[in-house]
């Protein structure tokens, strides 16, 4: 395997790092705005709006994710996990469109929660975010970490920090425009890179002959494309997993608010593509590296990435790899760092403590740039664990699971109230951790039960994809067909697969609970006062959250 000298490696990340923050600095102002720290004004071109959101969802992590994905399922892996995931970026778009026309200059969901609802509404959504954003900020400074300790004499904890600090450098500087900008930049050089090495390592490694002396390292469920252990394992959940990210993730959110209104569609479809062509791609390297019967180093999945690379490329393409990875994770980071310092920005701050008309801007600038560098010493501490980054993903985007509806219905039915929402939700968590780590026996009733509620949830999830695109009728009617058609085979299994189906259990109690508690409220609520309650923090002639909605 190839490694790289201490000279190099630190060559490279100085050229990395140090265009990022040169890029970041001619973007900067001298009197920054908080708003424009947060959203960029809201008027993102296509082109750099398209990139930036491909280059966010596109992140190390989700590279070998993918590959992980690839060796531990065959074939049917990367596109399990690739081609959802884009998908899931599509269907993102109609209900993007949506928020944007009733909150057009909010700064983050949360921020909309609560002019829609109130507090506890508001801080379930930013706290979530809170965790998702640090857990994947710490799977990306993770899989950094992996790479320069694989390819150079660092370890991995030095490589942690170097990456931490890198990505901290530029961002602290313009926030949100610098991570869009630098995105653009990072996602020309990944997907150049991303053609060239994939075939080349894969010709390097004897490809095709490699597929037909390799197929003995497979097993059954391995080699058939159509695996129901990879589908049940993997596919499934991360349909339901990507979804509730698409809904609940303020990374994406900031880039909704941030893009002018009229370009989100073509700038959702465009990711859409790009991403799941990418993933894909990258991803089928974990599945060469299965047919190569390829053992991961140290036995940690994460490395089979770079492992592959450091084998089966040259020096100078190693370096261009390098790059693309450290491109990757850090155009993912940085999202992850500007949403953090929105998030506490806006409803921690602008929102809880000083209040919407009392909030001091340059103040709010301020408390972005200590957020950011609080998150990141909290990211690099959780880094060090080295949890595996699969199954952190998937369990975050099942966990976001019980937000999906209630956050949905209340951009569109005016009956949900704040408690409706609350209630749901905390109920929903509580159903959802016993089955997905099997706290009580999955045998017998209970998991008869458990695979019933299931059922409702892969209604639940189907029925709001349909929404999205086709209206409330439609998505009935899928949402009911679904139900009655998966029931006879569900029931009575489901349960064995307990990572699909407690995020199935999260959407469906979550539904459930939401819609029976609001179908009855005879007040529904004017969503002309969410435009009034957000907006830029410049603007203190905005109504109070208690006037009334009716």
């Amino acid at each position: 395997m190839v490694q790289f000298s201490t000279l190099v490696i630190v060559s490279l990340l100085v050229a990395f790092y140090g265009g990022t923050f040169l890029i970041s600095l001619r973007i900067g102002k001298k009197q920054e705005n908080a708003d424009g720290f947060m959203t960029a004004g809201n008027k993102l071109g296509f082109g750099v709006s398209a990139a930036s959101m491909t280059a966010t969802w596109i992140w190390a992590s989700s590279m070998y994710a993918s590959a992980t994905s690839g060796y531990t399922y065959g074939i049917s892996g990367p596109i399990h996990y690739g081609l959802w995931g884009a998908l899931m970026i599509l269907f993102i778009y109609p209900f993007g469109q949506r928020i944007r026309k009733v909150a057009p200059k909010a700064h983050t969901l949360a921020e909309v929660m609560y002019a829609r609802h109130g507090r506890s509404s508001q801080l379930m959504l930013a706290g979530s975010n809170i965790v998702g954003s640090l857990i994947s900020l710490m799977s990306n400074f993770l899989a950094g970490g992996l790479l320069i300790a694989l390819l150079s004499p660092f370890n991995f904890i030095q490589g942690v920090f170097i990456v931490a600090l890198g990505v901290l450098l530029y961002t602290l500087w313009s926030g949100f425009r610098a991570s869009v900008l630098t995105d653009f930049v990072q996602l020309i050089g990944m997907l150049g890179a991303v053609a060239v090495l994939v075939p080349f390592i894969f010709f390097a490694a004897g490809f095709p002959a490699a597929f037909e002396s390799g197929a003995g390292n497979l097993t059954a469920e391995q080699g058939n494309f159509f695996s129901s252990v990879a589908f049940f394992e993997q596919g499934a959940p991360y349909i339901a997993a990507v979804l509730a990210y698409a809904i609940g993730n303020q990374t994406i959110a900031q880039r909704l608010f941030a893009v002018r209104e009229d370009l989100i569609k073509p700038t959702f479809i465009t990711a859409t593509v790009g991403y799941g062509a990418t993933v894909i791609g990258v991803g089928m390297l974990g599945v060469l590296a299965l047919y190569l019967g390829i053992e991961p180093m140290d036995g940690d999945v994460n490395n089979l990435i770079p492992q592959m690379a450091a084998s089966y490329l040259p020096g100078i393409l190693l370096a261009v790899f390098f790059v693309m990875i450290i491109g990757a994770l850090s155009s993912t980071a940085d999202s992850d760092l500007a949403a953090l310092s929105s998030i506490v920005m806006t409803d921690v701050y602008g929102q809880a403590v000083a209040g919407k008309a009392n909030a001091n801007p340059r103040r709010m600038l301020l408390i972005g740039r200590v957020t950011m560098i609080v998150a990141t010493a909290a990211a690099i501490s959780l880094a060090s664990l080295q949890l595996s980054i699969l199954d952190l993903l998937v369990f975050v985007g099942a966990l976001w699971g019980a937000l999906v509806f209630p956050v949905i219905a209340s951009f569109y039915w005016g009956k949900v109230t704040n408690k409706a929402f609350t209630v749901s939700v905390l109920v929903a968590l509580a159903a959802f951790l016993p089955v997905r780590f099997s706290w009580v026996p999955m045998d017998g009733m209970f998991g008869i039960l458990s695979d019933i509620v299931a059922v409702v949830g892969i209604g639940v999830v189907l029925g709001l994809m349909t929404f999205g695109f086709f209206g409330l009728k439609v998505a009935q009617i899928v949402g009911g067909l679904a139900i009655v058609l998966s029931a006879p085979f569900a029931i009575g299994f489901l349960h064995d697969y307990p990572t699909l189906s407690g995020s199935l259990v999260a959407y469906a109690v979550s539904t459930v609970v939401c819609f029976a508690m609001s179908v009855n409220q005879r007040e529904t609520f004017d969503f002309e006062l969410i435009k009034q309650r957000t907006g830029d923090f410049d603007d203190d002639e905005l109504p109070a959250v208690g006037a009334s909605g009716k």
